[in-house]
């Protein structure tokens, strides 16, 4: 008789016959086509019912993305101590209203651009806590041998957001009003509320650990492996260049997209479905540079893969300033600008996690990201505001040059440091630090 450990596996079963994985699937998202919606809606209500400037544009788009710079770090730690299907349905609830209370109000002519200040800074900070907590809540939630395909699917449907949710904030806000478009978001996040309310199996809380009397040290464990974690980045020169390549792109970046949202209803004079669908090009794109991802660095290098494909997806972005008018043939060129762009954006963004995670430890790989998007997405506000300043003072059509030229600099960071040099196969990690003491 043989043992039972002799056995083979039973098969895990389909997550799709998961009530509740499906009722956390449908929620995540509706949420993150909420989200998405959002993110047009509001710069669009600003310029085309508030008729915002570049400076106002700029400073709306930075305050929404304050949270990140602020709640990045702290986010995982608060999540850990409370039921992630808890976080996700308040922080479902508060955006709910929150864009509720300003469609009210923007049809009643009651909105200002200090009260859509506070509802893009609320939003986005509850986004923040909500996207930590839908990654945390599939980890209680499914098998171990489960969670390639859990991510697959809740990454799956952030994608489809990505693509659908701009075209349609723009189409709302074209054809109907920018109130009512953001009372469409304010729906999705109703509907991602009743998902997440409706799944039954119970979840733990975690364990809170109280700092041992002996050990005044442990108090503040959080702190320390922050720390942690940022030594290890800032010595590790690879790491170090990824920091810096993306803080340049994401300060650039967030200027350029500042200066856009405004060039293309106001230079080019698009309807707000037209720059939705302009910005909906860079979703297909994505899909493809993640295709050409798993094949290209083992076949050219992963370095060249790096600056090339950084180059030809930021250089993109230097097209767009020289369309003049709303011509098929200029709606046509931003679709495929747009799409160039998100194609090698993506083919960078997968190479660059790829790196990240051969030079990294295992025990370190959350705190390595984590210290890796703080870096990066933190010059973000910063890159809105100066977006908004240099569309103000020097035009549109200038400002627009000059922050897509700016983009520039990261493939140029990247070409002068040691990622140039990688070739087809990846470095090992090094050895992994000692906790701090």
């Amino acid at each position: 008789m043989r043992p039972p450990s002799s056995s083979p596996p039973s098969p895990s079963p389909s997550l799709w016959r998961d009530t509740d994985f499906r009722r956390l699937w449908a929620g995540q998202t509706a949420s993150q086509l909420g989200e998405h919606t959002t993110l047009v809606v509001l710069p669009l209500f600003a310029v085309l019912t508030l008729d915002a400037g570049a400076g106002p544009l700029g400073a709306l788009r930075a305050v929404g993305q304050a949270p990140i710079l602020l709640l990045s770090l702290l986010a995982g730690a608060w999540v850990d101590r409370w039921r992630a299907r808890t976080v996700m349905v308040l922080t479902d609830a508060a955006r709910a209203m929150a864009l509720g209370a300003a469609a009210v109000a923007g049809l009643l002519g009651l909105l200002g651009l200090p009260a859509l200040f506070v509802v893009a800074f609320t939003v986005g900070a509850l986004s923040v806590l909500f996207d930590v907590a839908y990654q945390a809540s599939l980890v209680r939630m499914v098998r171990r041998d489960q969670l390639v395909r859990g991510n697959s699917a809740l990454e799956g449907s952030r994608s489809a957001a990505q693509i659908g949710g701009p075209a349609l904030g723009g189409a709302l806000v074209s054809l109907l009003s920018a109130p009512v478009a953001a009372a469409a978001g304010a729906l999705f996040f109703a509907v991602s509320f009743v998902s997440l309310r409706r799944i039954r199996r119970p979840e733990s809380v975690p364990e809170r650990v109280a700092p041992v009397p002996e050990r005044p040290e442990l108090a503040a464990p959080v702190r320390g492996r922050i720390r942690e974690g940022l030594r290890f980045v800032a010595g590790n020169a690879w790491l170090r260049a990824v920091c810096l390549a993306s803080a340049a792109f994401q300060l650039s970046f967030a200027a350029t997209m500042t200066v856009y949202l405004l060039f293309l209803p106001r230079e080019l004079h698009l309807t707000g479905a037209t720059v939705g669908l302009a910005l909906a090009a860079t979703g297909p794109g994505a899909l493809l540079g993640s295709v050409l991802a798993a094949r290209l660095p083992g076949r050219l290098g992963h370095g060249v893969v790096l600056v090339s494909a950084a180059v030809l997806g930021n250089g993109a972005l230097l097209c767009v300033p020289a369309l003049y008018g709303s011509s098929t043939a200029t709606i046509l060129a931003l679709l495929a600008v747009n799409f160039v762009f998100g194609t090698f954006s993506q083919l960078v963004n997968v190479t660059v996690m790829s790196v990240r995670q051969a030079v990294t430890p295992d025990g370190m790989q959350g705190r390595a990201a984590a210290t890796i998007t703080f870096v990066g997405m933190g010059f973000t506000p910063l890159g809105s505001l100066l977006g908004g300043l240099l569309a103000q003072g020097w035009g549109l059509r200038t400002g627009l040059l000059v922050t897509a030229a700016g983009m520039m600099l990261s493939p140029v960071l990247m070409a002068a440091s040691p990622l140039a040099r990688l070739g087809r196969l990846l470095p090992v990690p090094r050895e992994e630090p000692r906790p701090t003491e």
